[in-house]
């Protein structure tokens, strides 16, 4: 998962994109990157780490400009080297810098496309600098010295019809204005706003509204899928659709986990799908537990906060932070090895025993991926002196890889894959377990806006959105991963020997 945004401002925008990256930090801690335009001339800062860590005084001072993007990122495949840090740029047509959340799905035939008919050279392994080379060939093919709002369109048109699977993206071309495009199922999401000063009206597009939020500009509406928009260097905003057959469908992940709560995302406001979310779990024990005897509902830190405080409120039973996190320690969700991602999960939570000793407690997390937190998790609670320990996901069983810009493992590394819920609670160790139905995570989310035909559940149903994943790609996509997790655990352990430390931010 990654964050992108893009201001057209009338002053200087990269104090404005720096805060607006920190405010999407949750969105990818592995590299950050800023690019900002003035007088036909780009000023770039990409590196791996924190945005905290990548832009010092003396970067900040050379992003000049009244218009620019950002991203931060997290890798879903190949590798975390700093050179796939983004935005990306070509010097061909006009100057074009591109940054891009999601994951295409058909990368290998586009780039193969790219080299020996558009003639262009693709230099790392990003899907993103082929989304760039894409858009970049078709603006050029409009032959235009100055692109207008036509030319721009019709070159989102045919990125549209050349490359399949999930994009939100911004992109600055040099001297003219920031183009923003979503992908025809809108997948990902992504939104705009606007404020307005004395020197005139400004625009701001960003992958969470928070980000807008933060910096004063009002929420006008997400991008449609298959919608791009046109922000000229002077504030002119123009929009159009650019896909046919564009149908809404987005990650409903995004509400289990990844975005900010205090988010709203295609009209759905976050905060309160997790609220509902814990409404349907609480329902769901009354009737399988009518007798439970839980006596006290603790949430695993942070996301699943919401859920847990509801499902209290709704059972009558006692809430309690039982755990304490320690935020200065990366996320587990795709750290490398499992030996790697059971130390770290007592790194980042220690229990205060006198809320688990001898207590019947209900732990609630937001979904179960590989399980190895959730039994170490476990295990602490008993540790505690808990008498029994129950755990709730509020989220279904995930038994399916992710291909649309989630870094979810291989099948066969899911916990739920190819088990049943009961072989689950076994193997995490819990007195029982409970998992949200899938037909009340789409009603949690659906509430928020009944216009949304359906949301893209993959990693619940393995059926994809898109309709072209393949059991061949799956296997692809498993190995790709599969190598770079190695490499980055193999790095680690060289990292240890050798007493130098390693950045290991390269988790969700």
């Amino acid at each position: 998962m990654c964050g992108i945004v893009a201001i057209v401002s009338k002053s200087n925008v990269n104090q404005d994109l720096y805060d607006a990256l920190t405010v999407l930090q949750h969105r990818g801690q592995d590299a950050a990157g800023i690019v900002t335009c003035q007088d036909d001339r780009f000023f770039l800062r990409k590196d791996n780490g924190l945005v905290k860590d990548v832009f010092r005084t003396k970067h900040m001072m050379r992003l000049a400009g009244n218009a620019g993007i950002g991203h931060v990122r997290y890798p879903t495949a190949g590798t975390s080297s700093s050179a796939e840090a983004q935005p990306f740029y070509v010097n061909s047509p006009y100057g074009i810098t591109l940054a891009h959340n999601g994951n295409l799905t058909n990368t290998h035939d586009v780039a193969e496309d790219i080299f020996k008919t558009d003639l262009r050279h693709v230099n790392t392994h990003s899907d993103s600098e082929v989304l760039l080379n894409v858009f970049a060939h078709e603006l050029q093919k409009q032959g235009k010295f100055r692109p207008g709002p036509d030319e721009v369109f019709e070159a989102v048109k045919s990125v549209h019809r050349r490359v399949r699977g999930a994009y939100a993206a911004v992109a600055l071309i040099t001297g003219f204005g920031v183009v923003a495009f979503r992908d025809p199922h809108g997948i990902r999401p992504v939104c705009f706003g606007s404020r307005e000063t004395a020197e005139g009206k400004e625009y701001m597009v960003a992958s969470e509204s928070v980000a807008l939020n933060s910096l004063g500009f009002k929420l006008e509406r997400d991008i449609a899928p298959g919608e791009a928009l046109y922000i000229e260097i002077d504030g002119t905003l123009h929009s159009a659709q650019c896909a046919e057959n564009a149908v809404l469908a987005p990650c409903i992940f995004e509400h289990v986990y990844f975005a900010r709560p205090d988010s709203i995302i295609d009209n759905i406001s976050v905060y309160k799908a997790r609220m509902r979310m814990g409404d349907s779990l609480a329902a769901r024990i009354r009737e399988n537990f009518p007798d439970h005897d839980i006596d006290v509902i603790i949430p695993i830190p942070d996301t699943s906060r919401t859920a847990a405080l509801q499902m209290a409120f709704n059972l009558g039973v006692k809430y309690r932070e039982g755990f304490i996190k320690n935020r200065y320690i990366g996320r587990t969700f795709i750290m490398p090895g499992q030996q790697q991602r059971k130390k770290s999960v007592r790194q980042k939570l220690n229990p205060i025993d006198l809320e688990f000793r001898g207590k019947n407690v209900m732990l609630v997390d937001d979904s179960i991926v590989r399980g190895t937190t959730c039994r170490e998790i476990v295990q602490m609670a008993r540790d505690a002196g808990a008498n029994k320990v129950y755990f709730a996901s509020a989220a279904p069983p995930v038994r399916y890889p992710n291909v649309y810009g989630i870094d979810m493992p291989a099948a066969s590394d899911l916990i739920a894959h190819g088990r049943t819920e009961k072989e689950v609670q076994e193997i995490i160790g819990a007195d029982w377990l409970i998992y949200q139905t899938l037909e009340d995570l789409i009603a949690s989310a659906h509430e928020g806006n009944p216009d949304i035909v359906e949301f893209d559940c993959s990693v619940f149903t393995g059926q994809y959105i898109t309709g072209d994943i393949t059991e061949d790609y799956l296997t692809k996509l498993e190995k790709l991963r599969g190598d770079r997790n190695e490499a980055l655990w193999e790095a680690s352990k060289e990292a240890s020997h050798t007493q130098v430390p390693l950045d290991l931010h390269n988790d969700v």
